[in-house]
């Protein structure tokens, strides 16, 4: 069986990712399933390189397959923003909820046909001799206030395209349908399957 680890600490991240990885012969660790304390460092001003420097971080330390996920909302009208920035929005320390805040705070008298966004998520899978990428885009709203208590980050204020309710109040069976995450991972998958069988 192949062993891939998962360059998270996230344990949200890494819950969504082993249950899209589920049905494969892959033995998922995450970085809590190993000793060595390794410090990710995401300073690159795209989310490939975000994800590439992530997953070279975590093979290079434990010699096994790697596989990153860098991912985050960009709101039109905010040219983009927070994209790489999403986790530390409001600061390095800020909370889920402080972000949102923030986010909520400069779309406040926004119209909603001016409130367009989209969650993007890319996956780098890095190895001796490999380094593939894969993308995908969840393309919605934003709210005007966070609804629904599933999920994690900016899930209670975005919606998705052919919805009415939040990322929040999906699922996660109904979310890994049609999230970012879970589009970026069927690219992923159809390359591990080729690789690893």
């Amino acid at each position: 069986m192949i062993k891939i680890i998962l360059a998270t600490h996230n344990i949200h991240k890494a819950r969504e990712l082993k249950a899209l990885l589920s049905d494969l012969n892959i033995d998922v660790l995450t970085l809590d399933d190993i000793s060595a304390k390794i410090n990710l460092r995401e300073d690159g001003n795209t989310f490939e390189a975000n994800a590439f420097q992530k997953a070279r971080i975590v093979h290079n330390h434990t010699k096994l397959i790697s596989l990153a996920d860098d991912s985050g909302l960009e709101v039109f009208y905010l040219n983009g923003r927070p994209g790489v920035f999403s986790a530390r929005y409001a600061g390095i320390e800020a909370t889920d909820e402080m972000n949102n805040q923030k986010l909520l705070d400069e779309m406040r008298s926004v119209a909603p046909r001016r409130r367009r966004a989209q969650f993007r998520s890319v996956l780098a899978l890095v190895g001796n001799g490999i380094e593939d990428v894969t993308e995908g885009i969840c393309p919605g709203v934003l709210g005007e206030v966070p609804h629904g208590t599933n999920g994690f980050g900016y899930d209670p204020i975005f919606i998705p395209e052919g919805f009415a309710i939040t990322y929040a109040e999906l699922t996660a069976e109904e979310k890994n349908l049609i999230s970012h995450r879970a589009r970026s991972f069927a690219k992923m998958k159809g390359i591990l399957k080729s690789k690893f069988g």
